[in-house]
């Protein structure tokens, strides 16, 4: 008998006398007991306010996604006892990899885009700065972050590991504790991943808590700085966001809640393309991962009215050759539904459903008798021969492997009927034409949370309707939640604040660590290409003496490099020209003469010039003209044990003392002479 533990304020703490009794999927016999147990939230919050919170907030963005990547090794090396257990679940191994790879994947992701994506400081930067002033010396800027309060994440029965990982990923990446409660059924897995991360000694004291069973009080005590973030039904959702607490302290709640998801087989795709045999294997696939219980699962699948029969008959095909049964055995396809309970529900909206569609295979009367004690329900397909008249159709999900064919007259019904369905987390359409993709993604998009297109060009490397992927949102308007997850950065900033800032330029780049111009400028002992990554300051500087620009070193460069184009080689015709008044210098001769200015040629920490962002050019040099350079050290980002990315502002200006160009340069320099 399995007993999963709450983890709160350091503790481990067993099943109470009122624990629950989880009843096998599989066996229909009881596997483990729950929750029950007396939890002080209280203690639970101050513990990540007070510990936990602080702790993470110490360490950089890019300490946390070591972190994160250190955890996700971690837990993958153990990745065979949660497998071991997946099939308690009702899941098969195909399904547990969709869980536990997927929720391991999603870690590596975000320490991943951690590292890349953001800086290595404690201030994330939100677009460029605002100058408020014409002189320059009052300026604005949008940065984000910690919220200093705890992230409290009540997650869904269907997916015990990814919906544990994917909400705490982005949440430690952003530096706030988090308390996870799992849906009390599958609890057992979640604890054993939990477990895992507690044991691997990576995370700092009161970073994260786990609740197995009910939450209490936890909601009423809840703040301003607090978030929620929920998967579940609309209903609950509904129930917990209308908290008076939550409600009087606007404390954010993001919901991820069921969807009537929708598939367009394209008008383009007759039964012989590529783009029919895809709807029909990713349909297939949908219907029967995780017994249907996935919240992007196909639930309505719109096809031509010229299609619906052969789409119907090739479906069925499919789904009727689909192995149901214990999801440990190998030759099994589909395994249970996660629980007794939750078959029941489906049992009851197929009820629902029944007035408004008929059952093309499948249907609980399939079910053959051996598995009639488990949760078990085949592959069901129905159709909707008339969608306009429909409601039912359009409002009532079987969170299960059911799924309804709907017909449409041409690409705008499609779409109208992909909408009825009033929000969803992704809306997919199999079309290999860019104009039906264009038309359907016009008239949905604003319904649809994500829009999943595949056809030959895609298919050998598409990941899939079903699949939320880190690097995007995962979410949807109305019905959906009206809320996002992931999406790379864009996840982390859910747990942070934007503030603007406002003040002089060494106001702002004090608070970002990142140097903007008329913040002050410092001299360093000696050329700053001979100084190692921690010797070099943020705002140290290095002004060229200039350089004369002939007409000489412009034709040279000109058949050089091949670049002879008018307006450096024929005088009538640049001046003819509105941008320059006669012949001018190349905007690359301009940076090469740069780089010579200020490029300090003997060895030293500096290892490798690797990019360079925004270039723009503003004003055009005349043969005759001189250029100097400013070079100042905008930012540090540290990459590896051995060096780090220095990011340098460059700016070019004439004999005049007008600016001419400008640009950022990235160097790898090493943290040793």
């Amino acid at each position: 008998m399995l007993k999963p533990e709450s983890y709160a304020a350091g503790r481990w703490i067993a099943p109470g006398e009122t624990a629950t009794t989880i009843i096998g999927p599989v066996s229909g016999e009881p596997i483990a007991v729950a929750g029950g147990a007396a939890l002080d939230m209280q203690e639970m919050l101050d513990h990540a306010r007070t510990k936990g919170g602080p702790a993470l907030r110490a360490m950089t963005f890019h300490e946390r996604a070591k972190m994160l990547k250190a955890l996700a090794t971690y837990l993958d090396t153990r990745k065979e006892e949660l497998y071991a257990l997946n099939p308690a679940t009702g899941a098969t191994r195909r399904d547990g990899a969709i869980d536990i790879d997927g929720g391991i994947g999603t870690m590596f992701v975000f320490a991943s885009k951690g590292r890349r994506e953001m800086p290595d400081g404690h201030v994330y930067i939100d677009g460029e700065v605002e100058q408020l002033s014409r002189k320059g010396t009052f300026l604005g800027q949008h940065i984000a972050v910690p919220l200093q309060g705890v992230a409290v994440h009540i997650n869904a029965f269907n997916f015990p590991v990814w919906g544990m990982l994917e909400k705490l990923a982005p949440t430690l990446l952003a530096g706030v504790p988090a308390i996870v409660k799992p849906a009390t059924q599958t609890s057992y897995l979640t604890e054993a991943c939990f477990r895992m991360m507690i044991e691997s000694g990576l995370l700092p004291e009161g970073a994260a808590q786990l609740i197995v069973g009910r939450t209490g009080d936890l909601l009423d005590r809840l703040g301003a700085q607090d978030v929620v973030s929920f998967t579940g039904s609309a209903d609950t959702a509904t129930m917990l966001r209308s908290n008076p607490n939550l409600v009087k302290n606007s404390t954010r709640f993001l919901a991820e809640q069921d969807s009537l998801n929708a598939a367009i087989l394209g008008p383009d795709a007759d039964p012989d393309s590529p783009e029919f045999a895809l709807f029909i294997k990713e349909a297939t696939s949908e219907i029967t991962a995780k017994a249907g219980q996935k919240c992007t699962a196909m639930r309505r699948l719109i096809v031509p009215e010229s299609q619906l029969e052969a789409v119907a008959k090739a479906l069925s095909d499919k789904l009727g050759n689909i192995v149901l049964g214990d999801p440990s055995s190998k030759e099994t396809r589909m395994g249970a539904l996660a629980s007794l309970d939750q078959k029941a529900d489906v049992l009851e909206k197929l009820a629902q459903l029944a007035p408004e569609t008929r059952v093309i295979c499948g249907g609980p009367d399939a079910l053959s008798d051996n598995l009639a004690n488990g949760a078990f329900l085949p592959p069901t397909l129905l159709a909707c021969d008339d969608p306009d008249a429909a409601t039912v159709v359009h409002s009532v999900e079987a969170f299960g492997p059911v799924s309804t064919l709907l017909p449409y007259r041409d690409l705008a019904h499609a779409a109208e009927l992909a909408n009825r369905g009033g929000g969803s987390l992704v809306s997919s359409l199999f079309t290999n034409e860019p104009q039906v993709a264009r038309d359907v993604t016009l008239s949905s998009a604003a319904w649809h949370g994500r829009i999943y297109i595949n056809g030959r060009a895609s298919a050998d490397e598409s990941t899939g309707h079903g699949s939320p992927l880190p690097h995007m949102v995962h979410g949807g308007p109305g019905r959906a939640g009206g809320g996002e997850e992931l999406g790379g950065v864009r996840g982390v900033l859910h747990y942070m604040q934007r503030t603007a800032i406002q003040g002089s330029p060494d106001m702002i780049s004090a608070i970002t660590g990142t140097w903007i111009k008329g913040a002050a400028e410092t001299t360093g002992p000696q050329h700053p290409f001979q100084r190692t990554f921690d010797e070099i300051v943020i705002g140290e500087t290095l002004h060229t003496d200039p350089r004369t620009v002939t007409l000489d070193d412009i034709e040279h460069f000109a058949h050089f490099t091949g670049d002879t184009f008018y307006a450096h080689m024929d005088e009538e015709a640049a001046k003819a020209n509105p941008f320059f008044p006669g012949r001018v210098a190349h905007g690359y001769l301009l940076l090469s003469f740069a780089a010579g200015l200020f490029v300090q040629p003997d060895p030293g920490p500096v290892l490798a010039n690797t990019g360079l962002n925004g270039l723009s050019f503003q004003k055009p040099v005349s043969p005759g003209d001189s250029i100097k350079v400013r070079l100042t050290c905008k930012r540090k980002t540290k990459r590896t044990d051995a060096y780090g990315e220095v990011a340098w502002n460059v700016t070019l200006t004439n004999q005049d003392g007008d600016q001419v160009a400008e640009y950022e340069l990235l160097t790898m320099v090493s943290y040793e002479r």
